[in-house]
């Protein structure tokens, strides 16, 4: 599970203008209809392509839970492309994105400040240049620690510094043990 992956992918499907299926003959219709078959969503889902076609003729109607989990991954990973595109490129070019994050933060600075690493709860409009790097990351393929590093570069940035305001010599932000992470367009 990737804490800012998905933390990323919640905030983008709040922009959807309509709720995804939800029981297992819709969206298994919806995937047939998007990949172009049954036999490319039996090989996604790891299930045989006979299930696949008893699920779109609604002959099975309950899957399994992990059958159920990668079933509504794969849908919501597909759903609406344009308006997850939109909802991006507007974060990165004039919007923003919020984050709110319970979690140990603390920083390297010159000796006499008072750099202790502790539980804070902040709730902190980052500037769309970040929005746009953490969308930007997730979409190569970036870890959940680089997209951790470059959540920690703007609170640096827009909590500790304060755009430049002060405290110009800080060198680092940790920004570690994440208790609660939320993303928000």
């Amino acid at each position: 599970m990737s804490l800012f992956g998905d933390g990323l992918d919640a905030a983008v499907q709040k922009a959807f203008t309509r709720p995804a299926p939800e029981n297992a003959g819709p969206q298994m219709r919806y995937l047939v209809k998007q990949t172009g078959g049954t036999k490319a969503v039996a090989q996604m889902l790891r299930v045989s392509q006979r299930t696949v076609e008893r699920y779109v003729k609604d002959q099975i109607k309950k899957p399994r839970p992990d059958l159920a989990a990668r079933l509504e991954r794969e849908v919501k990973k597909r759903w609406q492309p344009q308006i997850r595109a939109k909802a991006r490129a507007k974060a990165a070019s004039t919007g923003g994105i919020v984050i709110d994050a319970r979690a140990r933060m603390g920083y390297t600075a010159p000796i006499g400040s008072t750099d202790q690493d502790r539980i804070r709860h902040l709730t902190i409009a980052l500037p769309p240049v970040y929005a746009a790097r953490l969308f930007d990351a997730q979409e190569a393929g970036a870890t959940d620690e680089q997209l951790q590093e470059i959540a920690a570069e703007a609170l640096k940035e827009v909590y500790f510094q304060d755009g430049g305001r002060r405290a110009g010599s800080l060198e680092e932000v940790r920004f570690t043990d994440i208790e609660h992470l939320e993303f928000d367009l």
